[in-house]
């Protein structure tokens, strides 16, 4: 493509993302930031618009935890901005690496009633790890860059950048905008405004056509110090029942996703992958444990929790016992003593921490009992899951049907996770086939993420197979950018798990409080709305429709066109007791 001339502020901006490697930016349009949009299209950017600004974001935090590149989302001013702070919230609280863009109304005109004008560094600032104002059309370019270092380095997170409208357009149009708002009276005041509207174009654009583009900037990994890697390594060397924990943090760095399944393959300690990790070692590792986390941690005599942190989802740290040796590799110091004081912090990348403790680490005599009693947990408990996926009822029963989907998808197929109950099901069963291949929102807990990480993912990894899993509740959000999947050729296979209701929270409201209040939804036709919006819709009532379906579900998706299966599901015990506080 041959190079693009800067005309204006836009220019400035993508270019700079250009120069960042940028390929692609997700956006609701607005009027405050049109000409971005213009100017990202003009240099080879795919500009890929939503029809909710929180899906943007979502969709540029599914992009970035793929590519270990930072996603980039464009809203426009006010409601823009404060719409996706769900999103921004829930990239800090995963460790994804986002930069948002937003527009402002013009500098000269804010806390003055302009068109969607409010103070937003106060809305935003608690949920980026930096929120730049800017003022001068020069500052840009290299707010672009510095931000992408920033989202990057040490604990990765979101960063805005606030951009008003006026240091986007070309200087003459802002300059004739000013001139007609001054007006061409002759008293002091319209004089004196006139001057100072000058003054502020001035300022305004100063040193912008002089501004150059900044290169991309290489990061520098953090990596625990070695005096780290020796303590772990000795515990390790003398535990008789060792374990690793691996979370989302560790595969921050994407490209290195190979190396460190090979690096965990090398220790020969059983391991157990949440979030991201989900699908590191493939579906078979020998390694792998996916059953009785619980019993485990509390039986093994040394962990290892790697970008993992002992929030509720190890009980604040109970599950593992006090007696055992905890190691926390992670690259948040607060995060690795986060509810339990760790005998070894490793602060630094956990997956680098993890490669590093391979070359010294040697598999020990003890390990293959402690592996096979795990093991034979783990069979006991799939032998249980298969009797209840056994289980006859009127409607699908949702572990025969995960089971049947496990089966089905293909061998390059990334899942997304967007629901609670038969979410929680899919947990249990969906076995993502290799790295980066799971998507779910993350310790926030987010429901809604569903069909921005689809379209993420879809904009990230072209060709994959890609399904995406919905409670009924959890769909409503998504529903309709349905629309936007097909305008823009991603074709996702959406599942939904309709069991008329928000039964992660009706199990135990109703057996505490004996009210369904609120709880209740419909058997509602959502192939039907899947229709309507131009996709296909499948409709599925019985275990014996099931395989047929997936069957289906799948051609169609491979012709390029998405497809909504309404799966019509059994109340079933299976996850009683699962709320989580």
């Amino acid at each position: 493509m041959a190079p693009v001339a800067v005309r204006h502020g836009g220019d400035h901006v993508a270019a700079a993302l250009q120069a960042q490697g940028t390929t692609v930016m997700f956006t609701l349009c607005g009027g405050h930031i049109s000409p971005i949009l213009s100017a990202a299209k003009a240099r080879g950017l795919r500009i890929v618009d939503t029809r909710d600004e929180v899906t943007a974001v979502f969709a540029a935090d599914a992009y970035a935890r793929l590519t270990g590149r930072p996603g980039v989302a464009a809203v426009t001013a006010g409601p823009g901005i404060t719409n996706t702070l769900t999103a921004l919230k829930n990239a800090q609280l995963a460790q994804s690496p986002v930069v948002l863009i937003a527009g402002a109304a013009p500098t000269a005109l804010q806390g003055r009633g302009a068109l969607q004008d409010i103070d937003q560094r106060p809305l935003v600032a608690p949920h980026v790890k930096r929120f730049f104002k800017l003022r001068r059309v020069a500052e840009l370019g290299p707010a672009v860059a510095e931000a992408f270092a920033l989202a990057l380095e040490g604990v990765p997170g979101p960063v805005c950048l606030e951009c008003p409208v006026d240091l986007l357009y070309d200087e003459a149009s802002i300059r004739q905008w000013y001139a007609e708002a001054a007006g061409k009276g002759t008293g002091l005041a319209d004089r004196a405004l006139r001057w100072y509207l000058n003054r502020h174009a001035e300022r305004m654009f100063a040193g912008a056509a002089q501004a150059s583009t900044p290169a991309r900037r290489t990061g520098v990994l953090p990596t625990a110090g070695d005096g780290a890697v020796a303590a772990a390594a000795r515990a390790m060397n003398r535990a008789e029942r060792p374990l690793m924990v691996i979370g989302s943090q560790a595969v921050v760095n994407a490209g290195r996703a190979d190396a460190l399944a090979a690096a965990v393959g090398a220790l020969g300690i059983p391991v157990y992958l949440s979030g991201m990790a989900r699908g590191l070692l493939g579906r078979e590792h020998p390694l792998q444990r996916r059953q009785a986390r619980r019993n485990a941690l509390r039986e093994a005599d040394a962990v290892l929790l790697a970008g993992v942190p002992c929030d509720f989802r190890l009980d604040y740290g109970r599950h593992v016992r006090r007696s055992a040796t905890l190691i926390a590799a992670n690259r948040s110091a607060k995060d690795a003593r986060l509810n339990r004081r760790p005998n070894v912090a490793a602060i630094g990348d956990a997956g680098a921490f993890i490669e590093a403790l391979a070359t010294r680490v040697a598999p020990q005599a003890a390990w293959p009992s402690w592996l096979e009693n795990l093991a034979e947990r783990d069979r006991a408990r799939e032998a249980e899951i298969d009797t209840q996926a056994a289980e006859p009822g009127e409607f699908v029963n949702p572990l025969a049907f995960f089971r049947a989907m496990d089966k089905a998808a293909a061998d390059d197929a990334i899942f997304v996770a967007d629901g609670g109950d038969f979410v929680g099901t899919a947990s249990y069963v969906l076995r993502p086939r290799g790295p980066l291949a799971w998507l779910d929102p993350g310790a926030f807990g987010t429901l809604g993420v569903g069909a921005g990480f689809a379209i993420g993912a879809a904009s990230a990894r072209p060709g994959r197979e890609l399904w995406i899993v919905f409670g009924d509740g959890a769909c409503g959000w998504s529903l309709s950018e349905i629309d936007s999947c097909v305008r823009q050729g991603f074709a996702p296979i959406m599942v939904v798990g309709n069991d008329a209701g928000w039964t992660q929270i009706a199990r135990e409201q109703v057996k505490m409080l004996h009210d369904e209040v609120a709880t209740v939804l419909a058997r509602t036709d959502y192939h039907r709305v899947a229709e309507g919006f131009g996709a296909a819709g499948l409709c599925v009532k019985t275990d014996a429709e099931v395989p047929a379906a997936l069957a289906q579900a799948r051609d169609i998706a491979r012709s390029g066109r998405p497809v909504l299966v309404n799966v019509w599901l059994e109340k079933t015990a299976f996850r009683e007791g699962s709320l989580s506080m």
